[in-house]
């Protein structure tokens, strides 16, 4: 059966962005650690980088590694609308859980008003799906699949953002994970798997 990862950024005090949405402070390094650094990332989860910026870093025809589909919330999606994107990643299968957002803000674009938990329980159960689906972001869309969840990809900073977006922001619900590996970049970064125990 298929998976459901959520892959994501987090400061040393459990955000995945500022209180307006910011991303800009999470600090990569020098020019030399954070090419580096990216480099590993992409060529590891080609999928995850969005379709815009895959030419630049060389990812134009990348096959996808872990991931087929993404589901994020409205406001994981939004830069992309800010910037007037409405297919972020066009090599994904891409849905988004909002109830407010249009559903016809663009054709390779699923909007879900209902049950998130729904949409990943009929996805995990998909015939002939190989790949896993990523959950994107963001805080409150992952509290609510929390039950669904069986592995985290967790960039982790080294930097307090003081207040922000939680990576989960639901009910109190105690959910062990155990590491299934580590990994250390020079510009402070670690990249850690959890498999839910």
């Amino acid at each position: 059966m298929r998976k459901l990862v959520y892959y994501i950024a987090v400061t040393l005090d459990g955000h995945i962005a500022g209180p307006g949405g910011e991303y800009d402070f999470f600090p990569i390094g020098d020019e030399q650690q954070a090419a580096a650094y990216s480099s590993w990332t992409n060529t590891l989860y080609p999928e995850t980088v969005p379709t815009a910026m895959r030419a630049a870093v060389g990812l134009t025809d990348a096959a996808n590694r872990h991931f087929d589909t993404v589901v994020m919330g409205r406001g994981t999606y939004r830069p992309a609308l800010d910037a007037g994107i409405t297919s972020p990643y066009t090599h994904l299968r891409q849905y988004v859980v909002s109830s407010t957002l249009k559903p016809d803000t663009d054709p390779a674009v699923t909007v879900v008003p209902g049950d998130p938990l729904a949409l990943v329980r009929e996805l995990k159960q998909e015939k002939g799906a190989e790949l896993d689906i990523w959950l994107c972001g963001g805080g409150k869309l992952a509290g609510t699949l929390l039950p669904e969840i069986d592995e985290l990809l967790i960039k982790s900073y080294p930097v307090v953002a003081g207040a922000g977006i939680p990576a989960f922001d639901g009910t109190f619900d105690p959910t062990v994970f155990d590491v299934a590996e580590r990994t250390a970049f020079p510009n402070g970064v670690t990249l850690t798997r959890f498999a839910r125990r």
